[in-house]
């Protein structure tokens, strides 16, 4: 499929256009005993803590750019959208900074510490039953209201703003040859990689999925979107039923693999992150480093490695069902 690309300067002035009011994330060299002993002879890997962002993930970087992108009329009505997840945590958290009413559609069974920081930050919810019914309850109150829906990763502000994280990666690791990207809808993956891609082309950008949510996976194997007819996994904020037309198009032009794991990979590494790094991640916050020290061990013996820490919103409830296999 067919999509332009953002320039290069589209991803500086993006970058830009954010200024200092979103944190500039650290890269942290992965040498602690208990991950180093599991990468291969060479390997030098580092992982850039999204998690530390406001909202706690890599979202609000897109977010933040598409509330000041309305006009003036579609700032009055605010915005709306369908997220049980970090998009909804960071589009209450860009509006909130932005001035502008947001309203988000929420599953009823979201992790209550999500809904409670979208309550802070001045959102109003709506929490309903069924989550096959949240988009059409979006699009209803698009329509009657006149709200613009912000999507979590279809559209160009979040290409933009996941891109101004392949511009900080570059900084702190020109060298870099591998960069590891979980992936949900694809919005990360696509604006780390056009960003890196078009800078360093030898740098592989490989994505990561998990088994009961792999939509780019078989997107990329049938050379166009496709929608799941079922999703299964612990990492609700990777659990996409399916590939859309632009973000699939910008992933299929830069993305270089997709690799799939387990839950019980995720799980794993949730219990490393916590033990190593005294970082409590929730399963799509450990799915980059749980492939890197499974599928892709091989594939990166002596290169330098970036995994990509997305983002962590779990609430320790939520976060100890996981671990124990509830």
């Amino acid at each position: 499929m067919d999509a332009d690309l953002p320039a290069p300067e589209d991803f500086t002035a993006a970058r830009a256009q954010l200024g200092g009011r979103i944190v500039r994330t650290p890269v942290v060299a992965l040498e602690q005993d208990a991950i180093a002993t599991q990468l291969r002879p060479g390997t030098r890997a580092a992982i850039k803590l999204e998690l530390f962002q406001h909202a706690g993930s890599f979202k609000a970087r897109g977010n933040l750019l598409g509330v000041e992108r309305l006009d003036p009329d579609a700032r009055e009505a605010g915005v709306v959208a369908a997220s049980g997840g970090n998009h909804a945590m960071a589009l209450a958290w860009a509006a909130a900074a932005g001035g502008v009413g947001a309203r988000l559609v929420m599953p009823r069974d979201t992790d209550p510490y999500r809904v409670d920081y979208c309550r802070r930050m001045g959102a109003e919810i709506d929490l309903i039953e069924r989550r096959t019914e949240m988009f059409d309850v979006m699009n209803r109150i698009a329509e009657s209201e006149g709200r613009v829906v912000m999507h979590p990763f279809n559209a160009e502000h979040m290409i933009l703003g996941a891109g101004t994280i392949g511009l900080e990666i570059l900084e702190d690791l020109p060298d870099v040859d591998m960069v590891v990207v979980s992936v949900g809808g694809g919005g990360l993956i696509g604006g780390i990689a056009s960003a890196i891609r078009q800078k360093r082309p030898q740098c592989r950008v490989i994505g990561v999925e998990p088994f009961g949510a792999d939509s780019l996976y078989r997107s990329l194997e049938a050379g166009e979107p496709v929608r799941l007819e079922t999703v299964s996994t612990i990492a609700d904020s990777l659990a996409s039923p399916l590939a859309l037309p632009y973000s699939f198009a910008i992933a299929q032009q830069t993305v270089d693999a997709v690799v799939r794991i387990s839950d019980d990979a995720m799980r794993e590494t949730m219990v490393l992150m916590r033990d190593a790094l005294k970082i409590v991640a929730e399963p799509a916050c450990a799915a980059a480093l749980a492939a890197l020290l499974g599928p892709l061990a091989e594939r990166s013996e002596g290169k330098s490695v970036c995994v990509i820490a997305c983002g962590s919103n779990i609430g320790q409830e939520r976060y100890l069902s996981i671990l124990d296999g509830s």
